[in-house]
Formats: C-alpha cells, sequence, structure tokens
C-alpha cells in the first residue's frame, strides 16, 4: 500500500512539473523538454541520454499541441512545415543513433556547450540595435531546406536542439518574426522526436512510468504558454528566451 501511495505521488508530482514546463514550452516554443533533462537527471539520478529519452515522451504531444496553437495566430504554411520536418526524418535518425552510443559525460558537455554557443549568439540579437527588415534576412527562400537538416541533426542529438536551432535560424537568416518562427520550428521538432524517441526506446533509454505524466501535465497548460508569447514584444521574448538557457545550463553544469 505504501508502495503505491509513493508511486501515485511521484506520478502527481511529475503532472505538475509538467504543468510548470509545459507552459515555458508554449512560451518558448521548444516543447517543455529542454528544462525537463536537467531537471529529470538532477531529482532521479538519470544519465544524459536517459533523461533525453524520458523528455522526449512529454515533448512529442506538447509541441503538436503548442503547433496548432501558434498556427491558429500565425500565418505557418503547412506545406512548408510538412517538407522541413521530412528533412528533419531523414537527419535525426543517424544522430539519435550517436547520441545513444556516446559515453554520458561526452553527451552532456556538448550539450551543455551547445547551450551556451546558442545563448551567445541570441544575446547578440537581443543587444543590437534595431535592425531593417531587408537587413535581418541573410538567406533567400531557397535555403529553407538547410534549416530542416540542421534541425534533424539536433533534435536526435539532443532531443530539444531542433527547436532551439531552428528559430533563430528562422529569425536571423530569413527574417521572420520570432512568435512565428518558434511556431514553425515547433513544426520541425515533430518528426524528428519522433524518430529519436523511437530510438532511444529501442536502445531502453526511456522511463515511460516518468514520461506520461510529464507529458499530461505539460498538456494542460502549453496553450496558456503560447497565449503568453503572442503578447510579448520581439525583444523581450528574445530575452527570456536567453535567459531560459543559462538557467538550462546552469542546472546542467554540476553533473558534470
Amino acid at each position: 500500500m505504501m508502495a503505491h501511495w509513493g508511486m501515485l505521488g511521484t506520478a502527481l508530482a511529475m503532472a505538475g512539473l509538467g504543468a510548470a514546463l509545459g507552459g515555458i514550452g508554449g512560451l518558448l516554443g521548444i516543447g517543455g523538454g529542454l528544462l525537463a533533462i536537467p531537471v529529470l537527471a538532477l531529482l532521479f539520478g538519470m544519465e544524459q541520454a536517459m533523461a533525453q529519452g524520458t523528455a522526449l515522451v512529454m515533448i512529442v504531444p506538447n509541441v503538436l499541441l503548442a503547433f496548432y496553437r501558434y498556427r491558429q495566430h500565425h500565418a505557418i504554411s503547412l506545406r512548408l512545415a510538412l517538407g522541413l520536418g521530412a528533412l528533419a526524418m531523414l537527419t535525426s535518425y543517424p544522430a539519435a543513433r550517436l547520441a545513444v552510443t556516446l559515453d554520458h559525460l561526452t553527451l552532456q558537455w556538448v550539450f551543455i556547450a551547445f547551450l551556451l554557443g546558442l545563448c551567445g549568439y541570441l544575446s547578440w540579437l537581443v543587444a543590437r540595435p534595431p535592425q531593417p527588415e531587408h537587413a535581418s534576412r541573410l538567406l533567400p527562400p531557397r535555403c529553407l531546406p538547410l534549416v530542416g537538416v540542421v534541425s534533424g541533426v539536433f533534435s536526435g542529438l539532443f532531443t530539444v536542439g531542433g527547436g532551439l536551432v531552428a528559430t533563430p535560424m528562422l529569425v536571423r537568416g530569413f527574417g521572420q518574426r520570432q512568435a512565428a518562427a518558434q511556431g514553425l520550428a515547433l513544426a520541425l521538432v515533430v518528426p524528428g522526436s519522433l524518430i529519436a524517441l523511437t530510438t532511444y526506446a529501442r536502445a531502453d533509454q526511456v522511463n515511460w512510468s516518468l514520461g506520461a505524466p510529464l507529458a499530461l501535465g505539460g498538456l494542460s497548460t502549453i496553450s496558456w504558454g503560447v497565449a503568453c508569447a503572442r503578447r510579448l514584444p520581439e525583444r523581450v521574448l528574445r530575452a527570456v528566451f536567453v535567459g531560459f538557457l543559462l538557467v538550462t545550463a546552469g542546472l546542467m553544469w554540476p553533473l558534470s
């Protein structure tokens, strides 16, 4: 009986955690999984690959709902999203296979370096003076497939990296608004995350009993986070994104 109540308490706590992460994920367009990884490692002593695999159980349904909510308010081409998502699927599988073969510390340090590098770049975007619209578009539309390819690689390698890297690519490279870019980035995360979840599960790197309540909690609040993202100014949303990346990197650092 005590074990039963202990399992129930853990499930409720995970659902509450998922609710908090779902709101953050909706706000930033990342599905909440980024912060779930260090939290799972800290609270349950999971190694990097297991934490990433378990976070994927939350990420997949959350990004589907968040994309639907973003698309209700932003002109996101479903055809473009499907095309880029297909490219992401092709590149996510070999990256996920590589991730599950890396040792714990190597994968963790690469993940921290990725977060800090991305944080530095986004900080520069926030700090620089406002640019004319034509000046913020570095690449022609024909280069958009690159976003799908790169997103798939990072989704497979880090489970959450696809959306993180796709958003600044779309904003800086193709001149999209922050919120619209976050919505399209979510669409790219879905196929890559499905492939990555399958790969991690086959490698026995998923804790389903913890991941399921995380996902249910996240689904309850992600729409609220998307609604908040619509109300925030562009520069404020980017600054919040940077702060979130710094917090996540800080949580990961003591584990190495």
